[in-house]
């Protein structure tokens, strides 16, 4: 799709409210040439509507009720409109939002939205009359011939409509709308204003919005639906009226509401607001300043710093007062809290970003996370509205805080930032028991194990970096060793980070796989992160040229994703993915080797063909800012690498002149000479007229202010920067040693079993024990002929590595399982023999439990040794699970005496009518008492696919189906 021609005539000369014969200031320039619509299709998920830089407010169309991409409640390819709400989410991938919807109508009062086909209070609209810019929306309704035009200032959404016809028109408020309402309330003050509440849960589990509503004229009735949860407050109407309405919002209470209205929104002019929010934008535009030729290019570039800068949003009231953590009203005497923070993906180049244009609005940032850790008792991780909503990994304010603190931006209590990151990486809970016991998470400890090992290792480097900056000798000591157990999770063998199980190294690996060990990913968009250590990565690799290869691998390789389905991976390249985090900082990998000049290319790649001046021209999920901030640094020819270190590794500069205007007053400007598509090569360089030949830039040469000129080319400088590249490494003197693994070709056996245990680091010595006998030193392969748990440890230069543990179970000879389904090895929490769990159970295969076979009180309700009636059956994940799952849409349960002619005795449709969890379940009312006593059972699964929800909770991992399993 391309971005409508009219909107841009739109931007050009109407917005603007200058005269075509009038200079245009810069920021002016900038201004214009953002396109809100960027994004709004393919599943960029952000909205086009009115907002101000990090503002509380996000007045915008509601086109979508629910679904993936109607995340941010608006799709560009839709039609329909049904109403304009005050808040919204910007690229996200999980819904929420959308409160205090507002709808104009026409004639009678509909409460219905009309989203079932019944007559509903929404109405079509042409995307010819949609007009978008900063801090405006416009559209017209077809329905009822009102021209809507929306603005904002930073807690109160403005609204203006221009009626066509002479007739009554109601204004429908929908508190129900999109999200569960929990409790609501409508009040009518008078007869031009309106106050209530709105309490839902969705992805925030308890989300409070408060509000006041200011008509510019008087409405001549109103009218409820049953339970008032939905009002009409109808208007006596003349052709060519306007209405203005002002919404003042809170999370605090309706008086909050109305202090935030009465500060920002006196007036009752729009023109008014709209002048002033074109104002506020055009000062936040004009921090960076480009010059190019190419206008599809800055218009990108223009559109990334504004979607870089609409969230956080502000969540305290202008008095001060905030719902905190806690859910109770607190008063901040620091400044302005924030809310929406989604850390892990804002972290790599959103917040670093902040730290070059934003430095204020960086202490602020900081400050609120103090103040969640205070209220709430953790650090956020994926905070929403005041709520901890328990979405995705790691402890990402951590390298927020660290990164801005190396930088020296420190208006916050800098102890009590140190105090609440340790607090936060020594809990237990999300895996953090396993990672500080065995210096790893393996795939029976928790799901997304990998990712979790890597993500944990990297922010606890950040502890460290911020303790020994404030020498804390005890905390960095401990978060510097922590910061190497990444270490525990590469598998030389095959060059990438692999699970772990019962102490050695998961089966059946395959590095484009997607599975439930890593997160929105596979082990190829993982096995490069360890931004903390990238020396001590490429050593592990075997040096620059294997790492070299590893990298070339990622960008070029032919393998496929596989796996369970995962809509967040696009914009591959190779197996590299733009559409999502993980892979963001990986083409800058190549100068770290010397390379710079395939940092330039692939870097120059990115930037051309995974962002578009078009509605799906993001890649992927915007992401709170993180997609757009990407291409803001990138295109600038730096990029955060590694947030905590205080430089950002080169890359290939995009335009022309760049230059950013700082907050203490100096400009830094970066020129690229005879720069084009072609030309993407760095030639040379100067910094501040002297020779530049490094492939990174440190910060504070950034914020002291000057000039760095590139000259450019189409032939790739091999040499330049090959001898001053940036260093990521922890070094030597701080060096762990790696964890040995055990190695078996099963968890159970019949008679002998041959057991293997090897050290990463060929220095290294290896002892070992077999159940509560002494160690010894390791040198052969052990044979084992009974049960028994075997425990090693590896030590190198008189550091003892952790002690890791598998344990082994004898069984009856004659008994084995087949698994035929190529998803069974991958969801199977006891390995291939997981269906009739020896490893529970008893070691006579006609007794134990099915794995994960459970009810709802984890108690087995199949016992394999029991002839029993078995009247109920359920497929799938149980409340706390903690695993990503496929389901089928039926399962078939056949039995034989012989194994070869199979009755069918049960099968299970699956309507995923309990989408929560994924499961299903029927009763059937049979007797299926041979399923435990035939000698063959048979279990065949029909239409796989995702489950349509997952929940990742907390407990043990489930068995999902086999293909096929024949006792023999």
């Amino acid at each position: 799709m391309k971005f409508c021609s009219s909107v841009m005539l739109f931007c050009s000369l109407i917005l603007l409210g200058c005269n075509s014969n009038e200079p245009v200031s810069e920021s002016e320039k900038a201004y214009k040439l953002v396109n809100p619509f960027i994004g709004t299709g393919g599943h960029g998920h952000t909205y086009p509507g009115a907002t101000l830089p990090f503002g509380m407010v996000q007045l915008s169309p509601d086109t979508r009720l629910e679904g993936w991409d109607g995340c941010s409640a608006y799709h560009y390819s839709d039609s329909v409109i049904y109403g304009f709400s005050h808040t919204h989410l910007s690229g996200t991938g999980i819904p929420d939002y959308g409160d205090i919807l507002l709808m104009p109508t026409q004639g009678k009062v509909l409460f219905n939205n009309g989203a079932d086909g019944k007559a509903g209070y929404a109405s079509s609209f042409k995307k010819e009359s949609e007009k978008a810019s900063p801090g405006y929306y416009e559209v017209h309704l077809n329905k009822s011939n009102i021209d809507v035009r929306l603005t904002s200032t930073l807690r109160v959404g403005i609204h203006e409509y221009t009626f066509n016809d002479q007739d009554l028109f109601p204004i429908i408020l929908d508190l129900e709308h999109r999200d569960q309402l929990l409790e609501s309330s409508i009040e009518v003050i008078n007869n031009h204003e309106i106050v209530g509440s709105r309490v839902s849960k969705a992805w925030a589990q308890e989300q409070h919005v408060y509000f006041i509503i200011q008509f510019s004229k008087d409405f001549i009735s109103s009218a409820y639906n049953g339970n008032k949860t939905k009002g009409a407050f109808t208007f006596d109407i003349n052709d060519g009226d306007k209405l203005l309405v002002k919404v003042g919002i809170s999370a605090t209470s309706i008086e909050g509401a109305r202090k935030n209205l009465e500060s920002e929104a006196q007036g009752w002019k729009f023109e008014d607001y709209l002048k002033q929010a074109k104002t506020t934008w055009m000062k936040a535009l004009s921090k960076i300043e480009i010059e190019d030729a190419n206008e599809d290019n800055k218009s990108i570039f223009y559109t990334a710093l504004y979607h870089s800068m609409i969230a956080p949003n502000t969540f305290s009231d202008v008095d001060g007062k905030y719902r905190g953590m806690d859910q109770k009203i607190h008063l901040s005497g620091d400044g302005p809290v924030y809310t929406v923070f989604s850390l892990w993906d804002t972290f790599r180049a959103t917040h670093p970003l902040y730290t070059i244009i934003e430095q204020e609005k960086t202490n602020e940032f900081i400050r609120t996370f103090l103040k969640q850790y205070q209220d709430g008792g953790i650090l956020p991780i994926w905070e929403l509205a005041g709520n901890y909503t328990g979405c995705m990994i790691g402890y990402h304010a951590i390298p927020v805080i660290a990164d801005a603190y190396i930088k020296g931006i420190r208006d916050y209590d800098a102890d009590l930032a140190l105090e609440a990151m340790a607090h936060s990486a020594t809990q237990d809970q999300l895996g953090l028991s396993a990672y500080k016991s065995k210096g790893y998470i393996a795939s029976g400890d928790e799901a997304e194990s990998v990712s979790k090992t890597l993500e944990y290792a990297y922010d606890d480097w950040c502890i460290a970096e911020m303790a020994n900056e404030m020498k804390n000798e005890a905390i960095f000591y401990e978060f510097i060793d922590r910061a190497q157990y990444y270490k525990n999770i590469f598998n030389p063998t095959v060059g990438f980070m692999q699970s772990k199980m019962n102490g050695g190294w998961s089966k059946n690996f395959e590095p484009a796989e997607v599975n439930f060990n890593f997160t929105e990913a596979n082990s190829f968009q993982y096995s490069l992160f360890a931004p903390q250590d990238i020396q001590g990565l490429i050593n592990l690799y075997g040096g620059k040229e294997a790492f070299e290869k590893q990298l070339d691998l990622l960008f070029t390789t032919n393998a496929e994703l596989s796996g369970r389905s995962q809509s967040d991976i696009t914009g591959l390249i190779g197996q590299y993915a733009h559409g999502n985090e993980p892979s963001h900082h990986m083409a800058y990998l190549y100068d770290y080797i010397g390379k710079a000049y395939k940092t330039q290319e692939r870097v120059s790649q990115i930037l051309s063909e995974q962002y578009h001046n078009a509605p799906d021209g993001l890649s992927g999920n915007e992401d709170c800012g993180q997609m757009s901030s990407w291409y803001v640094l990138s295109a600038m020819g730096i990029y955060s690498v590694t947030p905590g270190l205080n430089y950002y590794a080169i890359g290939s500069p995009h335009f022309e002149k760049a230059t950013m205007h700082l907050e203490n007053g100096n400009d830094f400007t970066v020129k690229a000479n005879k720069v084009s598509s072609k030309a993407i090569y760095i030639q040379s360089a100067k910094l501040n007229g002297k020779e530049f030949d490094r492939s990174y830039l440190l910060h504070e040469e950034i914020m002291k202010g000057g000039e760095l000129v590139f000259e450019m080319g189409e032939i790739p400088n091999k040499e330049w920067a090959i001898a001053d590249s940036p260093i990521s490494w922890i070094g030597d003197e701080h060096a762990i040693t790696i964890n040995p693994y055990i190695s078996a070709s099963s968890q159970t056996f019949t008679d002998t079993l041959l057991v293997s245990i090897t050290s990463i680091e060929e220095e290294s010595e290896t002892y070992f024990r077999v159940n509560e006998g002494d160690f010894e030193k390791y040198s052969t392969p052990i044979i084992i002929d009974e049960a028994c748990e075997i425990k090693a440890y590896a030590i190198k230069n008189g550091i003892k590595s952790f002690e890791i543990t598998a344990s082994f179970k004898k069984i009856k000879s004659g008994r084995t399982i087949k698994l035929n389904s190529e998803y069974s090895n991958q969801y199977a929490a006891a390995g291939d023999i997981a269906l009739i769990d020896y490893l529970e159970g008893n070691e006579d295969f006609r007794t134990g439990y099915w794995q994960g076979y459970y009810n709802v009180d984890f108690e087995a309700i199949v016992d394999l040794g029991k002839i029993e009636k078995v009247n109920r059956i359920s497929i799938g994940a149980l409340q706390d699970v903690n695993s990503w799952i496929w389901f089928p849409k039926k399962v078939m349960i056949s039995i034989s005496d012989n194994g070869k002619a199979f009755k069918e005795v049960a099968s299970i449709e699956n309507d995923f009518s309990q989408e929560e969890y994924g499961a299903f379940t029927k009763d059937f009312g049979t007797n299926l008492s041979k399923t435990t006593t035939a000698r063959y059972v048979k279990i065949n699964a029909e239409n796989i696919g995702p489950c349509p929800e997952w929940h990742p909770g907390s407990g043990n991992p489930t068995w999902l189906f086999f293909d096929e399993i024949t006792v023999e």
